[in-house]
């Protein structure tokens, strides 16, 4: 397990027209052990925020500790080690997985980056990742070309596993899956949290997907935290403008508005 602490994070890029301001004095938690989600729309600063957690983005105010120690990454040595406690699994799966590698090959290098195993552990290290996030260990000597989205979308998250990190970051992970397969995908976050102990930043645009896996949701709008608390209580009482905006948004079978948002209304 491993605890996140973002304090007063400043992230800035360089646009077209000058400095942009991505991440806008930020402070987040997340405790040791559970799942924080961080929802907003489109260019809103989430994964700016992500990737400056990872090293992967200039940090220009403010500070990011796991287990109260600051992140510092200056060297390789320094992004190795970061890399043993926070793994990300980023949006497209077809990116991320080497298409020429298979599914053994591709696990089998992630689980060998940090630990040592001879010939026979090492296929029985491939078997327990694929079970862990539900694929059938048959899948194995395929191309991630012979995947369907949703398992290479796993195949990445047994990858980010295999290390055996204490924070995992999903950015965006079932936003380009159909919807038939995005329930099964967040399912899969929530059991490997419980069995695992693991930490999760769980970074979205569409809340209702953010609120089944998280204990508490943090709401980013134009780069700054605009509320925070725990899903239900969120759910059930939005406090912020724009809670209720993205509330209002989301489609529902009946007429009628949710509680705690108005009957009309999009994020802006």
């Amino acid at each position: 397990m491993t605890t996140l602490q973002v304090v007063c994070l400043t992230v800035r890029h360089q646009g077209p027209r000058g400095p942009v301001t991505a991440v806008d004095g930020v402070s987040l938690e997340v405790p040791a052990g559970t799942t924080l989600g961080l929802v907003g729309e489109s260019g809103s600063g989430k994964s700016s925020l992500a990737r400056a957690v990872v090293g992967l983005a200039p940090v220009h105010g403010g500070r990011v500790l796991l287990d109260g120690r600051e992140v510092r990454v200056r060297t390789v040595r320094d992004r190795r080690r970061l890399g043993r406690q926070v793994q990300v699994v980023l949006q497209d799966p077809d990116t991320a997985l080497d298409p020429r590698m298979t599914v053994r090959r591709t696990l089998a290098e992630a689980a060998t980056v940090f630990h040592r195993y001879d010939r026979q552990a090492r296929a029985g290290r491939v078997t327990a990742l694929l079970e862990l996030v539900g694929l059938d260990a048959r899948l194995a000597d395929r191309l991630p070309g012979q995947l369907s989205g949703g398992q290479r979308q796993r195949v990445a998250v047994a990858r980010a596993l295999a290390v055996e990190p204490g924070l995992l970051i999903a950015d965006e992970i079932t936003s380009a899956l159909d919807v038939s397969v995005q329930a099964a995908v967040l399912n899969t976050i929530r059991d490997l949290r419980r069995r695992l102990g693991l930490s999760v930043l769980f970074i979205g645009h569409n809340l209702p997907a953010v609120c089944h896996v998280s204990d508490a949701v943090a709401v980013m709008h134009r780069g700054r935290i605009v509320e925070t608390g725990p899903t239900e209580a969120l759910l059930r009482a939005p406090q912020h403008p724009y809670t209720r905006a993205l509330l209002a948004a989301v489609p529902r079978l009946s007429g009628a508005p949710r509680d705690g948002a108005p009957s009309s209304g999009r994020p802006s």
